[in-house]
């Protein structure tokens, strides 16, 4: 009785480790064709990006995020919001600008300054004037960080993730949830430095299936063992 009871047991909890290794090989697919769809949006040439009748477009992660766009309007530097940020350069702040066009206004990050060129005046330069066109990335807004980020500080302006909602309510601008990350291109004084964008996707699903199929065939093996060791005891 108790072969049989740790034998329905094994058998259960094979059925259940097969079951998440088959879910993670659907998710491995969905993955992969994620991340190939935004490769994909990232290379593709720009779209002209404008507002319909019912306003700018409702993005969403899945159908937009990375999508490739281009506009025309002016900086609003008097509305400027630096947000800190960690990249490859190091240590710094994203400069994130909202750009009046002839649509409404959109939340641009104009790309990254070192810690010492958080003060717009120490890079004078870079504040340009009249119309520009900006290109760059969709990207939706950051209201959640990692696990050890710290939350905005709208009170002391201290920024640590682009909040675009929580950023326009503090600048009293009217803005879309969504942003443009901007792509590298000529700035005088080289900052901000657009183009930082990073597009990467962790991948583990093909580890977490192998993973569980081998526990469920370990389970599987040890379900057999018991099986022929009781038939065995039975023979004798």
């Amino acid at each position: 009785m108790r072969r049989l009871l740790a034998l329905v047991v094994i058998f259960v909890a094979v059925l259940g480790l097969t079951a998440l290794g088959v879910w993670q090989v659907q998710r491995l697919m969905w993955k992969t064709a994620l991340i190939e769809t935004v490769n994909a949006r990232v290379k593709a040439a720009p779209q002209p990006l404008r507002a319909g009748a019912g306003g700018w477009p409702a993005f969403t992660a899945e159908r937009d995020e990375y999508r490739r766009v281009t506009l025309s309007g002016h900086f609003r530097h008097d509305k400027e919001t630096q947000v800190y940020a960690l990249t490859d350069l190091g240590a710094g702040y994203w400069v994130m600008t909202p750009l009046e066009t002839p649509d409404g206004t959109v939340m641009v990050n104009r790309g990254y300054v070192p810690t010492d060129k958080r003060d717009p005046a120490t890079r004078a330069a870079g504040q340009v004037s009249g119309e520009v066109q900006v290109t760059g990335l969709v990207r939706l807004s950051q209201n959640k960080g990692w696990l050890f980020s710290q939350p905005n500080d709208p009170a002391k302006d201290q920024w640590f993730l682009r909040d675009v909602a929580q950023i326009a309510e503090a600048r009293q601008v009217a803005v879309p949830g969504w942003f443009i990350d901007a792509e590298a291109a000529p700035v005088p004084g080289g900052l901000p430095q657009g183009g930082l964008t990073v597009v990467r996707f962790t991948n583990n699903h093909l580890v977490y299936a192998l993973t569980w199929f081998t526990l469920a065939g370990g389970l599987a093996g040890v379900s057999l063992w018991l099986s022929r060791r009781g038939q065995r005891k039975e023979g004798h």
